[in-house]
């Protein structure tokens, strides 16, 4: 029996943006209420500490009894220190000597802090690291559309916007470098030099794993290409990849991939913003999250405002019908980009059992695959 489709066929679905002009905002929020360092209205660039708040330093609790194999009660007897005295790591805090000195125990302090509380029930002494100002700021150049008291600031622009696929690492800004002619082009290591130190450094459709090494030894601030080879970003970053939340990487620059992984030329669209603003700065955040509450790796390019219509900041839900350009995000098609070209109205049944709703989209190597509409989001160009 044929599937049913209709001509006139759409499904909503969330989109990555690439647009080389856009009204951008960008929420900065404090983790706890604090002080907000500028006013409605104000210019800011990209490293302008717009906002701070104090964290509580870290508690380290020493089983000072347990240590000096003593009776809990007597705990306050061998203390060298009371509570709310401050204490230097390394200093010693508390001692027991007998037998004339033949047994001499000491216990130091492991950190820098001061003497919280003593439990002589337990026999345990919490040393309170020193308090840690959390400066925020500003992340793109633009000026400050709306401050939440104590708690955010709203900072907008004008710019270029460009979303990837997935990013590693989270933000950072510097001066944009295309290093390759065309979108389709391999990043090699010998294309990365000593002046490229913190710039971000835009290649093609590969970025090799020498690069990425060149990369941390010359300390860009980004790399951003088409992809990179599962195995390469899991030796530099030391670590399995996990592609549902990243952002917390141990790496020295914030590397975006905008098609997937593998070898996949960067669309014509995102590479020609990027080449038409080499020499600008902009900002880069690699923090990407596939599952609820999406959120994409992205490059902005606070321009000047132009005489173009502004358009809203978020493209939110689009239609997507047959034609439509997506990308598929999930596995085994993980950053394949296709055209749809049918949407059964019917639902499918899946591997896993379950009746979907499914799009059929053809892959540039002309293969067309059927997935759950659910596993696609448009590429907005």
């Amino acid at each position: 029996m044929p599937i049913k489709t209709s001509k006139e066929s759409f499904a909503y679905t969330p989109g990555l943006r690439i647009t080389p002009y856009t009204y951008i905002r960008r929420t900065r929020s404090l983790p706890l209420k604090g002080e907000i360092l500028v006013e409605k209205g104000d210019p800011v660039d990209f490293d302008t500490i717009v906002a701070r708040c104090c964290l509580e330093g870290m508690p380290h609790i020493i089983k000072v009894a347990e240590l000096l194999n003593i009776d809990t009660e007597e705990t306050m007897r061998y203390l060298l220190k009371k509570k709310g005295d401050s204490v230097k790591k390394g200093e010693v805090i508390a001692r027991y000597r007998s037998l004339f000195g033949l047994i001499n125990k000491s216990i130091v302090a492991e950190v820098d802090g001061v003497i919280e509380n003593i439990n002589e029930i337990t026999g345990h002494v919490t040393i309170r690291e020193p308090p840690k100002f959390l400066e925020l700021k500003a992340y793109i150049k633009g000026r400050v559309d709306d401050v939440v008291p104590n708690e955010a600031v709203v900072i907008g622009t004008y710019g270029a916007f460009i979303q990837g696929i997935i990013g590693f690492a989270g933000e950072n800004f510097g001066e944009l470098r295309v290093a390759v002619s065309n979108p389709k082009e391999v990043l090699e290591a010998n294309m990365i030099t000593e002046n490229d130190a913190e710039k971000i450094v835009v290649g093609g459709s590969l970025v090799t794993w020498e690069a990425l090494e060149k990369a941390c030894k010359t300390k860009v601030k980004g790399i951003v290409a088409g992809g990179a080879k599962m195995e390469d970003l899991e030796n530099i970053l030391k670590t399995r990849i996990g592609v549902a939340i990243t952002g917390r990487e141990n790496l020295d620059f914030t590397l975006i991939l905008t098609e997937g992984f593998g070898k996949l030329p960067m669309s014509e669209a995102a590479f020609k913003i990027l080449k038409d603003n080499e020499g600008k700065i902009a900002a880069v955040n690699g923090s990407t999250q596939v599952r609820a509450g999406v959120l994409r790796p992205e490059i902005i390019i606070p321009l000047e405002k132009g005489s173009r219509r502004q358009e809203k900041e978020e493209l939110g839900e689009g239609k997507m019908k047959v034609g439509s350009i997506v990308r598929i995000i999930r596995f085994p098609y993980f950053g394949a980009v296709g055209k749809v070209v049918e949407l059964p109205v019917e639902l499918n049944k899946i591997e896993t059992e379950s009746h979907v709703r499914v799009v059929k989209v053809e892959l540039a190597d002309g293969r067309i695959v059927t997935v759950p509409r659910a596993n696609v989001e448009i590429v907005a160009e």
